[in-house]
């Protein structure tokens, strides 16, 4: 069935007729929560130093905080645990004072030493966070997770008492505030930790450090939160129930909205491609700007792919006006750079764009004319979703088209989906990237050599140095000038990964029932900020 035709009037009246038969089933009955949330799917850990996508996030950063928060308007680092710091004359010394109400929602007091403790975990090489790179701006950081130096005392990181906090940094860091404000630098419990091991996420009860602690994980059900009522800023946290529901299927999530089964979808990919004409003409439905690139990664350990000119072919024969223009329906923009555009004030550099004749030029140079010869059993990986598999159909055809490259489809779902991208088991995957926070940074530095988030294989000892460099550089446009070199490399030179669009920023929620969501650049919605009319 399509609903491509359908008036948009008549929308939720058929929604309302398949959720009787799809949905009643697959979610258990419980009491009603003050919002409920379609999150995407079930979250890989609880664990703020392991997760690694945005859905996971918006749970963790309920229940863990760090010394800054995410303000809920401006999406920008303000005080948290941390009611106040001082920043040296360099810029490389940081000193928080932490608040003298801040305890674990156990009742014991969050002290100087659990911030020591949560970020020596975060980049100890054994607790293979993929997003350890967050902490390498921090004096001994980077040598500490490539094991070069084996004692994780020496951090930059300093309990100078109970309540006082120093930081040592590598160079000046202007994004430094919203790193803090992070998931991976969020404050977690060592005694639980140090007791539980890696269940300690389950355990009962869970010391958490921020708004909300875990009710229950039922498992394809849903993640409640409840109010924790010990947090520093309980009196303005304005909600005591949240759920959030695992939900991959954009049809599933319009199916819940649309029968008041839940009152919020956060991701763009969770609603409906093809109905997205008909659903932006509804109040419930919200645009905005959004720091996201849509992207191919190649697995660059993997012949022929360390052949930058097959990385090249294979991006040049791709038409990213035509996947846009049919696919997407939001209103995203091609993407010809990886950093989007209003990042800062940074502008990227031009990339590769679609160019049939020096794809097939490129391909047959590297020793695969019109496709002869060129390994059988190549792969593309991408997770569950209706507009992912659509554009994965779409980049096969144009591979077979216009270079005679055959190439499989491998769909996974998103536990599977990322464990095989960590692994580097794909040839070439689907990918995305959300802003962390508003530097171009934040998109570049994740290709670096040693960070976790790289999942290409690809090493540039030029790139790497480019970005410390740039990451150790004060004025603001020589900065964006190594940044532009960088990206360069990355786009146009080397190629491990090859943009395709820029996203637009989309939720689905009744301002009329749901209030303290406001739209900005980085889709952040602290949930303590969330209230039911």
């Amino acid at each position: 069935m399509t609903f491509k035709s359908v008036p948009a009037y008549l929308i939720g009246t058929l929604f309302l007729c398949l959720i009787v038969l799809t949905q009643f089933g697959c979610f258990q009955h419980h009491n009603k929560a003050d919002f409920t949330v379609i999150n995407g799917p079930d979250p890989e850990a609880l664990d703020p130093a392991i997760i690694t996508s945005q859905a996971d996030g918006r749970i963790v950063s309920a229940m863990f905080e760090g010394l800054t928060r995410f303000n809920s308007v401006t999406a920008q680092a303000e005080p948290a645990l941390a009611k106040d710091w001082n920043i040296s004359n360099k810029g490389t010394t940081y000193t928080f004072n932490l608040r003298e109400n801040i305890r674990w929602s156990t009742g014991e007091p969050i002290t100087s030493q659990d911030v020591v403790y949560s970020w020596r975990r975060a980049i100890d090489p054994l607790t293979a966070s993929d997003y350890a790179g967050m902490l390498f701006y921090i004096k001994n950081a980077e040598a500490i997770n490539s094991g070069k130096i084996k004692d994780l005392a020496q951090l930059g990181v300093t309990a100078v008492d109970a309540k006082t906090v120093r930081v040592e940094l590598t160079g000046p860091t202007p994004f430094f505030l919203e790193l803090c404000a992070f998931w991976t630098l969020a404050v977690v419990p060592e005694k639980t930790i140090e007791q539980h091991g890696d269940q300690w996420c389950l355990s009962k009860p869970l010391p958490v450090s921020g708004s909300h602690k875990l009710d229950f994980w039922n498992v394809r059900d849903r993640i409640r939160l409840i109010k924790n009522e010990n947090y520093w800023d309980a009196s303005n946290t304005k909600n005591n129930i949240v759920d959030f529901l695992p939900v991959e299927s954009p049809s599933t999530a319009i199916n819940l909205f649309e029968a008041n089964q839940a009152d919020v979808i956060w991701d763009k990919s969770l609603i409906p491609s093809e109905l997205i004409d008909a659903l932006s003409k509804r109040p419930t439905f919200h645009k905005f700007d959004y720091l996201g690139s849509y992207f191919l990664r190649f697995n660059t350990t993997q012949p022929p792919l360390d052949d930058s000119r097959v990385r090249k072919a294979l991006s040049l024969s791709i038409n990213k006006s035509k996947i846009v223009e049919k696919y997407t329906k939001g209103g995203e923009r091609m993407a010809n750079h990886f950093v989007p555009p209003g990042t800062g004030k940074y502008i990227s550099p031009t990339g590769q764009n679609h160019d049939i004749p020096l794809a097939k030029k490129l391909i047959a140079e590297a020793g695969f004319p019109d496709g002869k010869d060129f390994p059988t059993n190549f792969e593309y990986l991408f997770n569950s979703s209706e507009l992912n598999r659509n554009i994965a159909v779409e980049l096969q055809r144009m591979w077979k088209e216009n270079l005679g490259i055959n190439i499989k489809l491998r769909q996974a779902e998103n536990k599977v989906y990322l464990a095989s991208q960590s692994a580097l088991d794909y040839h070439i995957s689907r990918s995305s990237w959300i802003g962390d926070y508003n530097d171009p940074n934040t998109f570049l530095d994740m290709f670096m050599s040693q960070n976790g988030n790289n999942r290409t294989g690809w090493k540039n000892n030029q790139y790497d140095q480019i970005i410390r460099k740039a990451n150790t550089t004060i004025d603001p446009t020589q900065r964006y000038e190594l940044f532009q070199k960088a990206e360069n490399i990355l786009i146009n030179r080397e190629l491990p990964i090859f943009p395709i669009f820029f996203y637009v920023g989309i939720n689905i929620y009744h301002p009329d029932r749901i209030g303290g969501i406001s739209p900005n650049i980085l889709d952040i919605h602290p949930i303590n900020a969330i209230y039911a009319k």
